[in-house]
């Protein structure tokens, strides 16, 4: 079944950028000027294994007249009823805008499903804007860049959702946050050219069914075969090799690349395959640096391992090299085999579904504070312009991969390298190693939203004893808190006295007189400190 897809949204958010990438053509013309796309514009396009027809529109603008704006609006109001769901595109630069919440209003009045897109959500600060169109009353906003393919992977989870209810095969009141049994795993076998992927999925599946042998680059589509392992379906998708940019030159092997690209934005698992005489060059690097851009979950497979001498000194020389180059990837597991022998390769499956498990687990929120408080009383935030940032309350917001959000005060100021050390402890307390992880730090609110005691005070933390306010007189201005309270008018104060410096000839004098003792002419001070004259007023 083709699904019909309506691009929605005010002008210049990006949607004839999706269409176009959706349909795999430059079909609509794309510029910065707002309003370039007037009419419905229709496409066929696909996304993973899901057929689309596209329907491109013109930016929503509230006019109710003859003009050309209110003529736009209704051919967009048409391609609605015409479609099955409607993408519905936000910038996440620019927030929320009222045109958002007017075209909102509108499509929660029409019998359509509605997908929200922050789109333009690369970079921190546009993914914390992006955060905004929750206010919109569609949910969670999905984030994404259409120009750069980010998030595209995302995209297709949702619209497959979409279809199964739509075609009937969905089961309502499923968690999508838990593991569906009936749903193939699908598994990406990737890396440089002639490292034994084919030759290792052949072993698996106990058949040649992959062409494989000497040469280099004989794999040129990616090849997806379904299998069954100990009940539980999978999919598993050959590629080809892929080489460095310098060096891919003919266009076949440059389709070839981009194949291969798409393959690991809709896998779930991937298998990064490696000749152990050569295991993580640059190009092996750039693989796994792309696989943890794009959020999927990673092994390393170190192929031909019949042929090493060694294999235990090797193998730890590989792990303490994989730990040192790839730190934002820290104990991803690694499995040493032969594709040829079949030594070693009992261990990929079992070591697969661990790590798909890891990587769709959910970590409960009262759990998660508890590691919070432990980690920062191990290691404090650090003081930032002389001001401490201090973390609140933290919860996960989605799996696949793991994504939790951090509220803390100074939000904006907390350093690269603290984010780094709270992933770091997050996999090693959960037992989550290699999984990508994703962070967002939010400048705190006043009410903690995963506390079901906060809500009903409105305040954060325990109530103050607050003083009385002291009772105006009638016609009496309340005082400014910043200003200085005044005396009432009438009252004499007393001219304040400076005193003058001491000089040294002055303090000389004085440690003289005390060390002579006390004097002895009339009229001096005595020991006590009184004077030997009666009380009353001495010469002027």
């Amino acid at each position: 079944m083709t699904l019909k897809i309506a691009i929605v949204g005010r002008p210049n958010v990006g949607k004839s950028t999706l269409f176009n990438r959706l349909a795999g053509k430059k079909l609509a013309i794309v510029d910065d000027q707002p309003g370039v796309t007037r009419d419905r514009r229709y496409a066929t396009g696909r996304i993973g294994d899901i057929d689309l027809m596209l329907i491109d529109t013109a930016g929503f603008e509230y006019a109710d007249d003859e003009s050309l704006e209110s003529r736009m609006r209704q051919q967009t109001e048409k391609a609605l009823d015409e479609a099955d769901v409607a993408l519905f595109m936000v910038d996440a630069r620019d927030g929320v805008l009222p045109l958002d919440k007017i075209f909102a209003d509108l499509l929660r009045h029409r019998d359509v499903p509605v997908l929200l897109i922050a789109n333009k959500a690369e970079g921190h600060g546009a993914q914390a804007l992006a955060e905004e169109a929750y206010s919109l009353g569609f949910g969670e906003p999905l984030h994404l860049s259409a120009e750069h393919g980010e998030g595209i992977s995302d995209l297709y989870e949702s619209i497959e959702k979409y279809r199964q209810l739509i075609e009937g095969d969905h089961v309502e009141g499923d968690d999508d946050g838990e593991d569906d049994e009936t749903k193939p795993i699908r598994i990406a076998i990737i890396g440089r050219p002639n490292a034994g992927k084919s030759t290792l999925i052949n072993k698996m599946l106990g058949e040649d069914r992959l062409l494989t042998g000497p040469e280099a680059g004989i794999t040129r589509d990616s090849i997806s075969v379904d299998w069954e392992y100990e009940g539980r379906q999978i999919r598993l998708v050959d590629t080809a090799g892929l080489r460095r940019k310098a060096r891919v030159q003919e266009k076949l092997e440059k389709l070839s690349t981009a194949d291969t690209i798409r393959a690991i934005t809709f896998a779930e698992v991937v298998v990064l395959v490696m000749d152990h005489a050569n295991a993580f060059e640059t190009q092996d690097l750039q693989i796994a640096d792309l696989v943890e851009r794009e959020g999927r979950a990673l092994i390393y497979v170190i192929s031909k391992w019949d042929t090493v001498e060694e294999p235990q000194a090797k193998l730890k020389e590989i792990m303490d090299e994989s730990d040192r180059i790839l730190p934002q990837l820290k104990g991803t597991q690694i499995v040493a085999l032969s594709g040829a022998t079949g030594r070693g390769i009992e261990r990929l499956m079992p070591t697969i579904l661990k790590t798909y498990r890891n990587w769709s687990a959910k970590v409960k929120t009262r759990d998660l504070n508890d590691w919070l408080a432990l980690a920062i009383q191990r290691h404090p935030p650090p003081a930032v312009d002389g001001k401490r940032i201090r973390p609140k309350y933290m919860a996960q917001t989605k799996g696949r991969p793991p994504t939790f959000v951090l509220f803390a005060s100074r939000a904006y100021a907390m350093p690269a390298h603290y984010q780094r050390y709270l992933i770091n402890s997050l996999r090693e307390s959960f037992d989550m190693p290699g999984v990508p992880i994703r962070l967002t730090v939010k400048a705190n609110s006043s009410v903690n939203p995963y506390d079901d005691s906060s809500g009903a005070t409105g305040t954060s933390g325990p109530a103050r004893a607050r003083a009385k306010s002291k009772v105006k007189k009638p016609g009496e201005k309340p005082a400014h808190p910043n200003r200085v309270k005044q005396k009432p008018k009438g009252t004499i104060v007393a001219p304040k006295v400076k005193a003058k410096p001491r000089t040294e000839a002055a303090k000389l004098k004085t440690f003289k007189a005390k060390a002579a003792g006390p004097s002895t002419k009339p009229g001096a001070a005595g020991p006590g400190g009184r004077s030997g004259k009666p009380a009353g007023r001495g010469k002027r």
